[in-house]
C-alpha cells in the first residue's frame, strides 16, 4: 500500500480522501501525482483485495479503480464496496479502455457512479471528481438531515413515552374520582359507567346523598378532550363530592348542622358563576343533575345542554324527557329550569353523555335516540354493571370495532320501591 498526502487542504468538499486501485505501479503513480496536485489525500492499492481491506479499516470518499485487474477486478471490488459501506456512501469511478455500451451498463448495475477511459486526462478527471463531490455533498447533507430527524424523533418518542406514562397515571386518578361504581339504597340502586375515549376524558358521573331519603345523580361532559378537560372534571368532582358534604356545592348546612340539598337549578346557577367569575376558562360543560326521592320515586331534575334523560320503564318502553338548556360557563346570568319525573318500581333513569347517541357506524350514521332505545331494550333484562358491559359491547358492534370518538358515561338509577336504607 502506498500513501501520498496533499499539501493544500480542499475547502468545503465532500471528497478529501481518494483510493487509487491499479495493478500497474506506473499508472498508480501518474494518477496519484495528478490527484495530489489537485489537493487530495491519496491512498494506493495494487489489487482489489488490498483496496477492499483499506475501505474496511480506513474509510475513503472516492475509489478510482481500474476495471481489468488480476484476481478481484474493478466490478467485483465495486460490488464489495457497496455491500460493506451501507452507512457511508463511497463514490466509485471505473477506469477502463472499454467503450461498449454493454460494459458500461454492467458497471452501472453493480453500483459504479462514473467511468473514465484510459489514459486519463487530468482535466476530465478533475471534472468527474467535481461532479462526484457535488453528489456526495448532497448525499451527506441528506444523511445529516435524516440523522437530525431521527435524533429529533427519538427525543420526541422519549417525551411521548414520558407523557404517555403520566397520562396512564392520570387515567387511574381520574377513574378514582368515581370511587363507587354502584350502591344499593334499599328502595333504589345506582350504577355508573365511565369510559374515556383516550387516556383521560372530559366526562364525569357520580352520585351523593342529598339529604334525608334523597340521592343525587349527575352527569357532566366537559368541552374538548384531553388534559384540560380532565383537570376540570377533577375540580368538579370535588364540588359534587359524596365524601365531603361541606365542600359539596349542592349541599348547604342547616342551623342544626345537618345538610340539605339546594334545588338543582340553583346548583347549576352557582356552577355557572363559578366557571365565569373564578375559573375564567374558555372551557364549558354540560350537566344533568337530578334528586331521586327514595320513598316516592320522584326526581327533580335540571338539564344544562346535556342529552335528554331516558327512562327505561319496567314494561320495556323507553321514554326521553328533556328541555335542552344552556351549558354551564357560556352565558352570564343564565337561567336554568328544573322539572319533575316520576319513577315507578322497576323503572330505570339513565343520565348519559352524547358519546352514546353520537356514536357512528362505519358509514358515519349516528346511533341517535332511536338506536339507543334499541340497545337499551335489547339489554333490559340485565342490571347494574352487566347492563353497562352489554351496552358498550353493542356500541362497539355498531361502530364496527372502531375506537370511540368520544367518552362514554352514564349514571343509572333503578327504583325498586319499598323502604330506603338508612
Amino acid at each position: 500500500m502506498s500513501r501520498a498526502r496533499a499539501q493544500p487542504e480542499v475547502a468545503r468538499t465532500a471528497i478529501r480522501r481518494v483510493l487509487v486501485v491499479d495493478d500497474s505501479a506506473a499508472q498508480r503513480m501518474v494518477l496519484t501525482a495528478s490527484l495530489v496536485r489537485q489537493g487530495y489525500e491519496v491512498v494506493g492499492a495494487a489489487s482489489g483485495g488490498e483496496a477492499l481491506e483499506i475501505t474496511r479499516h480506513d474509510p475513503v470518499d472516492l475509489v478510482l479503480s481500474d476495471w481489468m485487474m488480476p484476481g478481484m477486478d474493478g466490478l467485483e471490488l465495486c460490488r464489495q464496496v457497496r455491500a460493506n459501506s451501507r452507512d457511508r456512501y463511497v463514490y466509485f469511478i471505473l477506469l477502463t479502455s472499454k467503450s461498449e455500451k454493454g460494459a458500461v451498463a454492467q458497471g452501472l448495475n453493480v453500483g459504479a457512479d462514473d467511468f473514465l477511459t484510459k489514459p486519463v486526462n487530468p482535466e476530465e478527471l478533475r471534472a468527474r471528481i467535481n461532479a462526484g463531490d457535488r453528489i456526495l455533498r448532497m448525499e451527506r447533507e441528506l444523511s445529516d438531515k435524516n440523522r437530525l430527524v431521527s435524533e429529533t424523533l427519538s427525543e420526541i418518542q422519549t417525551l411521548y413515552d414520558a407523557v404517555d406514562r403520566d397520562l396512564i397515571e392520570a387515567r387511574k386518578l381520574q377513574q378514582a374520582l368515581v370511587r363507587e361504581r354502584s350502591r344499593d339504597f334499599g328502595s333504589a340502586s345506582v350504577a355508573l359507567l365511565l369510559k374515556p375515549s383516550g387516556h383521560v376524558g372530559g366526562d364525569l358521573v357520580g352520585f351523593f346523598r342529598a339529604g334525608p331519603d334523597k340521592v343525587a345523580l349527575f352527569g357532566i361532559d366537559v368541552s374538548g378532550h384531553g388534559i384540560a378537560s380532565a383537570l376540570l372534571t377533577a375540580r368538579l368532582a370535588g364540588y359534587l363530592s359524596d365524601g365531603s358534604p361541606e365542600q359539596n356545592i349542592a349541599l348547604e348546612r342547616g342551623t342544626d348542622g345537618s345538610f340539605s340539598a339546594r334545588p338543582p337549578s340553583e346548583v347549576a346557577s352557582l356552577l355557572n358563576v363559578l366557571m365565569l367569575e373564578e375559573m375564567q376558562s374558555d372551557i364549558y360543560f354540560t350537566l344533568v343533575l337530578g334528586y331521586l326521592d327514595l320513598k316516592t320515586g320522584v326526581v327533580d331534575i335540571t338539564q344544562c345542554g346535556h342529552p335528554n334523560p331516558a327512562i327505561l320503564r319496567a314494561d320495556g318502553q323507553v321514554e326521553f324527557h328533556g328541555q335542552g338548556g344552556l351549558p354551564i360557563g357560556l352565558v352570564e346570568n343564565a337561567d336554568y329550569d328544573q322539572w319533575r319525573l316520576t319513577l315507578k318500581p322497576g323503572d330505570r333513569l339513565l343520565l348519559y353523555s352524547d358519546g352514546l347517541t353520537e356514536c357512528a357506524d362505519e358509514d358515519g350514521v349516528l346511533l341517535d335516540e332511536a338506536g339507543l332505545t334499541r340497545i337499551v331494550t335489547d339489554n333490559a333484562e340485565l342490571i347494574g354493571n352487566d347492563f353497562f358491559e352489554a351496552l358498550v359491547w353493542d356500541l362497539d358492534m355498531f361502530s364496527a370495532g372502531h375506537d370511540f370518538a368520544d367518552d362514554l358515561s352514564c349514571a343509572m338509577a333503578t327504583f325498586h320501591g319499598g323502604a330506603p336504607l338508612r
